[in-house]
């Protein structure tokens, strides 16, 4: 069976790296919708094998469509999702999947009615190889029991792309722990082979966009479950000088040693992406990453097809996203005079 797929709202460019994780898999690609015709452009640039459809409703209501795959605004995701779950469909959402705790609950309760998958594509890890390979050290035993991720998600706000006007709103996509540690929160279920977790203490504050008084530049969290604890600090600091748009890094601690990944760049060391170091009782080891294959995508497809859950468990991208809503709403202000709650 092919499964067939449709793409709904193009707000971020992370649609592309989506489509792209479904096709190469075997996914065919349908149709799209979207309403802005600059983007229009340049998705039927990228994908001229799909029609356009003249509405939301044409693509829910085509039989033949199993999958939707949407970057919209953060905060239209659930809701776009909710009306595909509605139609018999899965939803393949861009991170942040929700922008409330009260959209995460909505779906929560329509995957045990319906059946349907709600998957959130964390994108630092299902679409990374440095985080595909570590993920593979680890559950081979190579540094012992996992007790604590670290993970680091900076991020350029302004300078090398346009940024569009929700992205200054907070409550378009939920405030930055929300937005950016969704990432680090999906990791450090995995990693530590965690089911369950909570939120020990977070922090938000604006200390560098004060023009911008409706978001948080910097946040950080402590996680931690009954077996395992972590940390996670994200931020839009990213300086000019940097040759990304962040310096993206998780730290791996086990029992036997441990793993440190550079995910976007190595500053002044290895050139390219997906750099991996390790550390455990016979030696250290650099492992360049850029040859490891993804299986997320045809694991995702083989899930779609068969209804198991493995590439990933449904639970686990809820309670991801829930540690991430968690953190957001119990964050405290270091600086309330701007970007304050």
């Amino acid at each position: 069976m092919t499964v067939r797929f449709s793409a709904i709202g193009f707000a971020h460019s992370h649609i592309y790296g989506q489509v792209s994780t479904l096709l190469e898999a075997g996914a065919e690609l349908v149709s799209f919708y979207d309403d802005e015709e600059h983007r229009i452009a340049e998705f039927q640039g990228k994908f001229p094998q799909a029609q356009r459809a003249e509405s939301i409703e044409q693509i829910l209501e085509d039989e033949s469509i199993d999958v939707i795959a949407s970057a919209d605004i953060p905060h239209k995701r659930a809701p776009l999702g909710i009306r595909a779950m509605n139609h018999g469909k899965d939803f393949f959402s861009d991170k942040p999947g929700f922008a409330t705790m009260a959209q995460l609950e909505e779906v929560r309760q329509l995957h045990k009615k319906t059946g349907r998958f709600y998957t959130v594509f964390f994108s630092e890890h299902y679409h990374n190889k440095a985080t595909t390979k570590a993920g593979e050290l680890v559950h081979s035993g190579a540094i012992g029991q996992v007790v604590q991720t670290v993970g680091f998600g900076p991020h350029r706000l302004l300078g090398h792309i346009e940024r569009p006007d929700w992205t200054f709103q907070r409550e378009a996509f939920g405030g930055i722990i929300n937005d950016l540690a969704s990432h680090q929160m999906d990791q450090f279920l995995y990693f530590t082979g965690s089911t369950s977790a909570e939120v020990i203490a977070s922090n938000v504050g604006n200390f560098k966009h004060n023009q911008f008084p409706r978001i948080h530049d910097f946040g950080d969290v402590i996680v931690r479950s009954d077996h395992a604890t972590g940390y996670v600090r994200v931020d839009w600091m990213t300086p000019k000088g940097l040759d990304t748009w962040g310096d993206v890094r998780l730290f791996i601690l086990g029992t036997e040693g441990y793993i440190e990944l550079r995910k976007n760049i190595d500053i002044a060391g290895h050139t390219g992406t997906d750099h991996l170091f390790m550390v455990n009782q016979e030696g250290t080891q650099y492992i360049d990453c850029s040859d490891v294959k993804l299986p997320f995508g045809e694991q995702y497809l083989a899930d779609i097809v068969n209804r198991t859950q493995t590439a990933m468990p449904q639970a686990h991208g809820f309670l991801a996203s829930e540690l991430a809503l968690r953190a957001e709403e119990m964050a405290f202000n270091l600086t309330p005079e701007y970007g304050g709650k």
